[in-house]
């Protein structure tokens, strides 16, 4: 398993060593020690899964304190362009985002800790996304950001994905309030 942080240095790409032969592949998705020697102490206590079509896209969201939420998100079929975006105020990296193409082939994972927004684009039909998180879901606390925020700019290659109602009216960038 190889962990390598990206131009967020929070946020990291996650390559397992998958061992593959005529049967069919094998890979650790989760090993504790392995993530606490590239210090990632992290405590798991929700699993989520969703299944998209093409043209979904699902966020930019995330949870207020005390229920913010870190991911560990990888894709078990399909292919998504997957995006976290740095909304701690005193971050050096305040309003920067990176991305990721993570797909069921490639078996890649990406750490998003708590303190970002998260979304992902659905590159395929049938797509099942997977995420374990750190904390467990509270509705009161959910917030989100629009998905094509203008100060933001994320190129996420689609002008009209489809959208939850929800995600349709999401706040912009300059009028978040959060508690990070």
């Amino acid at each position: 398993m190889e962990i390598i942080p990206t131009e967020i240095p929070d946020v990291c790409i996650i390559k397992p060593t998958v061992f593959a032969d005529d049967r069919g592949y094998f890979f650790e998705s989760y090993n504790r020690d392995k993530f606490l020697a590239s210090a990632l102490d992290l405590n798991f206590i929700q699993d989520n899964e969703s299944r998209s079509m093409k043209g979904v896209l699902r966020g930019l969201h995330f949870q207020q304190q005390p229920y913010s939420q870190g991911k560990l998100v990888r894709v078990m079929r399909g292919a998504v362009l997957d995006v976290a975006v740095d909304i701690r105020k005193k971050s050096p990296t305040y309003g920067k985002w990176v991305s990721i193409v993570l797909t069921g082939d490639n078996k890649y994972m990406y750490w998003i800790p708590d303190g970002f927004a998260h979304g992902f684009l659905t590159l395929e039909d049938d797509t099942v996304f997977f995420y374990k998180c750190t904390n467990v879901y509270n509705k009161a606390s959910e917030g989100s950001i629009r998905w094509n925020d203008p100060d933001l700019n994320i190129n996420w290659g689609i002008e009209n994905p489809i959208l939850s109602d929800k995600d349709k009216v999401s706040p912009l960038f300059k009028d978040l309030k959060t508690s990070f």
